[in-house]
């Protein structure tokens, strides 16, 4: 399955690059006035959708487009088909397609493809975390003050009241610096593979975060919600190491 997997997910990065250099302001969409879906979002799952129909006939999907199929399977797909939709109308490369797939309820692989950085992270259930078929762990950080750290605002895409920049101001005087990629999937990839010691975001959904949590946690890191529970990312999310995670923790 990871085999199918690998190579699906290359496939729809291939037509994001493509496609990115040629939209036009006509190919995108609104789904509020701050948060946008071009047609390469749509084509990206279609696509996806229709191969792993292919292979996988009974499975059930998750699009982020299309949304749920009812078929009763004990498998899942859970599909972004661009994580990161302004950097990619924009023309910036941190966007990415994330795909994990559950059984049970539980995840047993998935992956995280930046077409344009060339960079695919992947795991399976117990056998590790890799990026481009290289094994990678999250950092041994322990102090905040050693730390880079990631984070995101789909809260303010939202125009939450109760938003992230309570926790980001309370939170970056503490570190030694932060970053600001724009995916989710991207943020927790580098956590594991610990270019980024720690992410925390909230108001996500399954699809932004499926893969790159599995990813994490296969790669030695913690991910837990803003108490510290199993209730993310509904609860917000955390992404770090065992070191960091009750230090962090602290500020929410």
């Amino acid at each position: 399955m990871i085999t199918f997997l690998k190579d699906l997910i290359k496939q729809a990065g291939n037509i994001c690059k493509k496609e990115q250099k040629l939209l036009r302001p006509s190919d995108v969409d609104f789904k509020n006035k701050k948060d946008l879906v071009t047609i390469t979002d749509k084509k990206v799952e279609d696509f996806i959708i229709k191969q792993i129909r292919a292979k996988y006939p009974s499975h059930d999907i998750f699009g982020e487009e299309t949304g749920r199929t009812h078929f009763s399977s004990d498998y899942l797909w859970i599909i972004d088909p661009i994580d990161g939709t302004t950097s990619f109308f924009h023309q910036q490369p941190f966007y990415s397609i994330s795909i994990a797939v559950q059984y049970l309820g539980h995840t047993i692989c998935g992956a995280v493809y930046a077409p344009n950085l060339n960079e695919l992270f992947y795991a399976t259930r117990d056998s590790g975390a890799f990026l481009n078929d290289h094994s990678i762990c999250v950092s041994e950080a322990d102090k905040l003050i050693n730390c880079v750290m990631a984070t995101g605002f789909a809260c303010l895409r939202a125009d939450l009241t109760i938003n992230n920049l309570f926790y980001f101001n309370k939170i970056v005087p503490k570190l030694r610096d932060i970053r600001r990629y724009g995916s989710a999937a991207i943020d927790l990839c580098y956590v594991a593979c610990s270019r980024l010691d720690g992410f925390w975001e909230m108001n996500l959904n399954i699809y932004d975060v499926a893969a790159g949590a599995f990813i994490v946690e296969q790669a030695g890191g913690m991910i837990c919600d803003f108490k510290g529970n199993d209730n993310f990312p509904e609860q917000g999310i955390i992404a770090t190491n065992k070191y960091l995670q009750k230090k962090l923790l602290e500020n929410f």
